[in-house]
């Protein structure tokens, strides 16, 4: 399937927990540290029990061995040197989240985004909180409550309380719940957020409903309206691969997960390689469209910028030359190259404007790894196989 967060805002588990705390939503004690000694020296201020926890823009973070409870000052030291040694997913761990450890009674799930199919705003409710919710859709599909909230009516009563129902909200904190998703849906709809998700939303030993993760995405088209917001734009991921990639003026780059690389010019173009791929097994791991006018130098760094992260075992090059010559593209693949030290196979498919042409460059290239196809099923196939 083609991404659907192109052109959001994807915060950090802290910045999100700002957000929540600014729309009254109670979250543990918590502090961000850049350096082992910091680390320490919150969990000193906040023992005896804390949380030591990666701050990347992915998931998987525990099981990565991004997240760590310890009991001491100096445990939480050698646990934020491991966790700060990590990339996970890609993305190299620069700070991490000291935060107090808290009584747990009960863990939920709850996600509220937006359901294009539908035109509304889905919320996702389940007693089984802390687990991936596509495991637990798998495994027990009647543990996963939806409600579809009509953006013109807005979130009603009796829809909060099937939400809470869904949870699994004991009698004595359903007052408490019931605000918690008041509050997360004002934050959802005041931010402009197309992402809300509490995984766990948990109940205390002492009753209390508590954010203990968070994962928000706002509409990075919508930060013009929001100023105050704007601010999580400058200070998110200033070392990850898509700041690189708006450097070099790549700026519709997208991680994603997966490990075919993905180069496409037109974003209609690139998400049906992105369905391609899907469809015969594989999983990309980009999205990156380098516009209809790209030049050999825009390919050139395209290509750079998706080898050096080394996460792909395999590249595919879909280019159809409409105002984009293919010799050009071509010539940008070539040298790449010849710039770069390739490890993997680089699949092209050009198609257009001097498609013959940039084909027979490709070609007298000579090159052990490139490999040219001719038709986007074929390209996908190809690069798909190399990853296995």
């Amino acid at each position: 399937m083609a991404p659907d967060n192109l052109w959001h805002l994807d915060l950090l588990e802290y910045q999100g927990k700002e957000l929540f705390r600014r729309w009254g939503l109670a979250v543990p004690e918590g502090q961000v540290a850049r350096t082992p000694d910091a680390a320490a020296s919150a969990a000193r201020a906040m023992g005896p029990v804390v949380a030591v926890k990666a701050q990347v823009r992915t998931g998987g973070r525990g099981k990565a061995g991004g997240v760590k409870v310890v009991s001491s000052p100096e445990d939480a030291r050698t646990a934020a040197e491991a966790i700060l040694a990590l990339t996970i997913k890609g993305y190299p761990v620069l700070e991490v989240l000291v935060e107090a450890g808290v009584d747990i009674a009960q863990e939920s799930y709850f996600s509220i985004l937006l359901d294009r199919t539908t035109r509304t705003h889905l919320i996702i409710a389940s007693s089984k909180g802390g687990m991936d919710i596509e495991v637990v859709a798998a495994e027990t599909p009647k543990a996963i409550t939806r409600v579809a909230v009509d953006p013109l009516i807005g979130l009603q009563t009796f829809q909060v309380n099937k939400i809470l129902a869904g949870l699994g909200i004991p009698a004595a904190s359903r007052k408490q719940g019931a605000e918690a998703v008041s509050r997360l849906y004002r934050l959802y709809i005041e931010a402009e957020a197309t992402l809300v998700e509490v995984n766990p939303l948990i109940v205390t030993g002492s009753g209390d409903v508590m954010a203990l993760d968070s994962k928000v995405s706002l509409d990075e088209s919508a930060l013009f309206r929001h100023p105050e917001l704007a601010v999580y734009a400058a200070r998110n991921g200033s070392d990850s691969q898509e700041s690189k990639a708006a450097e070099q003026g790549l700026s519709t780059f997208v991680r994603l997960d997966g490990d075919v690389g993905i180069i496409g010019n037109g974003a209609g173009l690139v998400m049906s390689t992105l369905d391609l791929v899907d469809q015969v097994g594989g999983r990309a791991a980009n999205f990156l469209d380098v516009g209809g006018g790209a030049d050999a130098k825009v390919l050139s760094s395209a290509l750079q910028l998706i080898l050096a992260d080394g996460r792909a075992k395999s590249v595919l090059v879909n280019i159809f030359g409409g105002i984009t010559r293919c010799d050009l593209v071509a010539e940008g693949v070539v040298d790449a190259l010849g710039a770069v030290e390739v490890k993997v196979p680089i699949v092209v498919r050009l198609a257009g404007t001097n498609a013959v042409e940039g084909r027979r460059i490709l070609s007298e290239a000579g090159h052990p790894m490139l490999v040219p196809v001719e038709t986007m099923l074929d390209g996908a196939e190809k690069a798909v196989e190399a990853t296995r």
